[in-house]
């Protein structure tokens, strides 16, 4: 099945990857970091960047706030400061900026795109006319917020992190009942990193042949090597973290590909989907023009005087491949020859009777 990701862009199995670069909240709140983060986006070869929409409202609650008063995210603070409260309160993109960045990415010619998390932020997005609707794998299971993204009629993209093949196949339904057919599934290891035994990326292959859907994957591993071995299986969309520098405060900056991995992802994606070729067998026009300096003919052993009823001890096989092909030697075994031959002399046709 093909989809029109973008009015530029369609995706579909096998396909030459569409990558998007994961900005995500990596550029720390400030406006002028996230610009330049799209800058060396494009830089890179990315086809799109992609933001988080939410609000210090649209996405936790209390509870959890007064549970993370303290934030520490399994790295001993080094990488965060203040509460939880705090971190969200900075790091979250105000209505203005989505329309300021919206406006930059069309500039630079790259795609701008995001997730939301709430329905006022599925309208922010709608204003922006964003080409697709990005659903991240915490609310795979959340229908009525699905029902919700479905009906915009918008290409939506689904992460499949923490699910079971159940609850994909339940959020597929959800969006299809609401008459929007317009799906992109993507593999998705929801841990920051995954071990690489956790990545199971034959589960691409098995979302190609259990939905009859495009299917991408979403990385979270460290370098360039697990996104473009996705290629292979034909994944349709990359999605990659993406940081200016892994050692910055914040969330993902860690795990996030930097502009030289990120090069490497967009260059090596496209020459491995290149690569795949066909199923079929075939033989390029430049393979067929190098037969005849490559392969070997049927050679006079020794020379041989007209009349010369042919034997195998007769017969060597040697470059070039312009006369008779070593596979016809029983064409040549057993016949005439009607002139001399010298010695380590291409055999031709016209030297049989």
């Amino acid at each position: 099945m093909k989809i029109q990701l973008t009015p530029n862009k369609e995706v579909f199995n096998f396909c030459e990857p569409y990558i998007i670069a994961e900005i995500g909240a990596n550029h720390n709140g400030d406006i002028n970091l996230a610009k330049k983060m799209i800058d060396s986006a494009v830089e890179c070869g990315c086809d799109a960047v992609k933001f988080q929409s939410w609000t210090p409202e649209s996405l936790i609650a209390k509870e959890e706030y007064d549970r993370n008063q303290s934030y520490d995210d399994g790295d001993g603070g080094k990488k965060h400061f203040g509460s939880l409260k705090e971190m969200v309160g900075k790091y979250y993109l105000r209505p203005e900026q989505h329309h300021e960045l919206n406006d930059y990415c069309k500039d630079k010619g790259v795609d701008f795109c995001s997730s939301p998390f709430s329905n006022s932020e599925v309208d922010l997005l709608m204003e922006l006319d964003v080409p697709f609707l990005k659903i991240a794998s915490m609310d795979i299971n959340n229908i009525p917020f699905l029902k919700y993204v479905a009906k915009t009629m918008k290409p939506i993209v689904v992460s499949s992190g923490m699910s079971t093949l159940a609850e994909i196949e339940t959020a597929v339904k959800t969006i299809k009942e609401q008459g929007n057919n317009n799906i992109v599934l993507l593999h998705c290891i929801s841990i920051y990193p995954p071990k690489d035994k956790d990545i199971h990326l034959r589960n691409i292959t098995m979302l190609q042949q259990a939905f009859d859907l495009p299917i991408g994957f979403s990385d979270h591993s460290f370098g360039a090597s697990i996104p473009l071995a996705s290629v292979v299986l034909g994944a349709c969309i990359i999605e990659k973290h993406f940081t200016l520098d892994k050692n910055m405060s914040g969330w993902d900056h860690d795990i996030s590909a930097n502009p030289e991995e990120m090069k490497v992802i967009c260059h090596d994606s496209k020459k491995i989907n290149a690569a795949l070729g066909n199923l079929y067998r075939s033989v390029s026009k430049d393979e067929e023009n190098k037969k005849s300096k490559f392969r070997r003919s049927i050679i006079t052993a020794k020379a041989i005087k007209k009349g010369v009823v042919l034997t195998e001890d007769d017969l060597v096989y040697k470059r070039p491949g312009t006369g008779i092909p070593p596979n016809e030697y029983s064409f040549v075994v057993g016949r005439k020859v009607n002139c001399d031959l010298e010695a380590d002399a291409v055999i031709s046709r016209k030297d049989l009777e």
